[in-house]
Order: C-alpha cells, then sequence, then structure tokens
C-alpha cells in the first residue's frame, strides 16, 4: 500500500552540499540504481491547462493539489513512467505506472491518445484530463541526481544538480539538446524524503545553517524562470 511521505527540499551552494554528501555517505546506502556513474539523469515532462493551474497552486500553497509527469532515466526509452504526485495536509503520495512509448509520441506531437480497457487506471486519469481539462505537455525539467537510501523508515535523501529546463516538450529524448539552467552557478538542491520517522543521526547529519528551505516543486522554478524569466526564488539572484 502506498504511503504519504515527509518530503523537504533544501537550495544550498554547491561546497555545502558536498560536505553534506560526504558525510551522509558514511551513514547511508549509495541507491543501486546509480550503477558505475554514481548519479542517473533524469527529465520530466510536467503538464499544466491553459490556466497554468498546477503552477499557481504550488505559488498559493493550495491543499490538497496534485500534478502530472512522465519521467525518463539518462534519457533511456526503456522506461517510461507516468507519475501522480499528490500533497495532502504537507505529506506527499506518489503513484505511477508505465507509459508506452507510441503513446508518448502522441502526447508530445500534441495529440490526445486514446485508451482502451487494459489501459493502467493512471494513465487513463491522465488521457481523460487532457480531454476535459486540456491538460498538456509544458516543459521539461532535468536534472542529475544522487540518491542515497536508508531502508529503515523508507528514507531517501536526494542531491539534485544542474537544474535545467526546456519548454520545447521535442527535446525530451535528445541528449544534445538546449537547456536553460534555472539555478544561478553552484545551487543545487539536496531533497530529504521519509515515511513516518527521520532517524536522529540521519538528521543530525542532514543539519547545516546554510541550506535554505524551499517550499517549492521544481516543476515551479522552472515555470516561473519560463514564463516570467526571473529567478527571485533563489538565493543569490
Amino acid at each position: 500500500m502506498k504511503k504519504y511521505r515527509h518530503e523537504y527540499k533544501y537550495i544550498s551552494p554547491e561546497y555545502i552540499l558536498q560536505m553534506q554528501q560526504t558525510r551522509l555517505a558514511s551513514v547511508m546506502e549509495l541507491d543501486g540504481n546509480t550503477g558505475d556513474a554514481g548519479c542517473y539523469a533524469i527529465r520530466s515532462i510536467y503538464f499544466d491547462d491553459m490556466y497554468n493551474t498546477c503552477f499557481s497552486e504550488n505559488e498559493n500553497g493550495t491543499d490538497p493539489r496534485e500534478k502530472f509527469r512522465i519521467r525518463i532515466y539518462n534519457c533511456s526509452k526503456s522506461r517510461i513512467s507516468l507519475e501522480l504526485k499528490q500533497k495532502v495536509n504537507g505529506m506527499c503520495l506518489k503513484t505511477s505506472c508505465p507509459v508506452p512509448l507510441e503513446t508518448l509520441e502522441q502526447i508530445m506531437a500534441g495529440s490526445v491518445p486514446d485508451f482502451s480497457a487494459e489501459t493502467p487506471y493512471l494513465l487513463k486519469k491522465l488521457i481523460c484530463q487532457m480531454n476535459f481539462r486540456m491538460l498538456r505537455p509544458v516543459e521539461i525539467v532535468a536534472y542529475e541526481r544522487v540518491p542515497f537510501i536508508y531502508r529503515d523508515g523508507n528514507v531517501r535523501v536526494t542531491f539534485d544538480r544542474n537544474l535545467r529546463s526546456s519548454s520545447n516538450i521535442q527535446d525530451f529524448f535528445d541528449e544534445n539538446a538546449p537547456f536553460r539552467s534555472v539555478f544561478p552557478d553552484g545551487t543545487n538542491m539536496m531533497e530529504v524524503k521519509f515515511d513516518e520517522l527521520l532517524p536522529d543521526f540521519i538528521n543530525e547529519v542532514c543539519q547545516c545553517g546554510q541550506l535554505q528551505w524551499s517550499s517549492f516543486s521544481k516543476y515551479y522554478v522552472c515555470r516561473k524562470f519560463d514564463l516570467h524569466g526571473i529567478r527571485s526564488v533563489f538565493p543569490g539572484a
């Protein structure tokens, strides 16, 4: 059964994140999906309507709220996932299902795909909202992630670097596509996620006076820069 999770985001100078990453490596395990590189690349297509409702709900702190995204890893077509991220009472719930490449290609081309009885419920929900709410793919969000895990309490601490975005949805799989950088130089993110309990020793390692807590999602900060050309939510901007 899926659980609602705590999720905290911190914006920080890179030299602080390097220190935090070294400290966490001594008490947490590097996620095995990173392989020899020690990290993996994430790209997500986010959806919004003509009124930018998802963007506005994040800006206004609306609770509950939800948003859809389609995610790939290392620009590969082998694993394509649709994710619905919901926030209720400050807690996050993520549900997901696979997306056929043909369906994604239809979406990227500006079409609304059909569905059948075999289509996963979550994908049906997206398609219905594309029909009735006019949801459309509006932003690609990309970054590189170094993830650490601690199995007790399902704790996950990630370091996300080189956050960048593009509104050209056709570039989703293109490794060499141009993207705009979103953070000021030398600024990146750390995220802390857990179920009921964050062990004290991990909490202590994560404490640092120069980490700045952020309530905004990556989609929000990328879309804000795309819509307004400003980076006012970031330190030093």
